[in-house]
């Protein structure tokens, strides 16, 4: 049985980007800002600055700047594709300068790259929100040694995730579709989907209360997810390694900020 409380509703101004780099000890490209969020309307540009280091303290790097597409599988993991290959890409609304194509750093240089949106004048689709990813590549591997010490050849590519939202879009809702208790694994399975139309962040927490004697142990620390709209998502949520067998009710807790909460209850034996 699922018992869900309340949800509010508020407007946010997003745009998401997500670093996610290879570094070697003597070799790295770090991006900051680690996250932008861009709102615009139809027809409207926005820009937002970013900024590349060659953190390598001997090698040269040149670099390449480039789009793509990209998604959550249902587990939360990460799916990289060609630009413009998902109904809600936003690869070819991105652009940069020209000279911001290739450029090379020295070690310990930085450099400044304009990121700018455009939104079509006439809407491509109904979706309120659209993503892209944006890569920073290394041309020229460099040699490098593992953590093991044997030579290797590095070549380092940063992405990030860059979101797009208008500005009606703000609804945020969560639904749990299904709590289940996989007793082979000794886990939850938990189900929910991202109803709303913009993307979607929160921590799941999950308390065992034992039916015989009323005590209650939780899992720690809580779970952090990430949706897009219209994801549908299954985690896995083990129970704690030190919980007696008994009787329990599950109660599972979706909380994804400013009071919007999901709630789930399930009745399972644990023997």
């Amino acid at each position: 049985m699922m018992n869900k409380t309340y949800t509010i509703h508020r407007i946010y101004f997003f745009i998401f980007v997500l670093l996610f780099s290879l570094n070697y000890a003597q070799t790295g490209v770090s991006v900051s800002p680690p996250r932008l969020y861009f709102e615009s309307t139809a027809g409207n540009s926005n820009t937002q600055t970013i900024t590349i280091t060659n953190v390598s303290t001997k090698n040269t790097l040149d670099l390449a700047v480039s789009l793509g597409d990209w998604e959550y599988s249902e587990k939360g993991e990460n799916l990289m594709y060609a630009a413009n290959t998902l109904k809600n890409s936003c690869a070819g609304w991105i652009s940069v300068k020209k000279e911001d194509n290739y450029f090379s750093l020295a070690p310990g240089e930085r450099k400044d790259i304009d990121v700018t949106i455009t939104v079509p004048t006439k809407p491509v689709d109904t979706l309120a929100a659209h993503t892209a990813v944006l890569f920073v590549s290394q041309m020229n591997p460099v040699d490098d040694v593992d953590n093991k010490g044997a030579k290797i050849k590095v070549s380092i590519r940063s992405g990030i995730k860059v979101f797009h939202k208008i500005p009606s879009a703000k609804t945020k809702k969560i639904e749990i579709q299904n709590l289940t208790f996989d007793k082979s694994k000794k886990q939850l399975n938990l189900f929910f989907e991202n109803q709303g139309n913009i993307w979607t962040d929160g921590k799941v927490y999950a308390d065992f209360v034992n039916i015989e004697d009323g005590k209650k142990t939780s899992i720690d620390p809580s779970i952090i997810f990430y949706t897009l709209p219209g994801n549908k998502r299954e985690m896995d949520i083990s129970l704690p390694a030190d919980l007696p067998k008994g009787k329990y009710t599950a109660s599972v807790m979706i909380d994804y900020g400013d009071n919007n909460l999901e709630l789930g209850e399930l009745n399972f034996t644990y023997d």
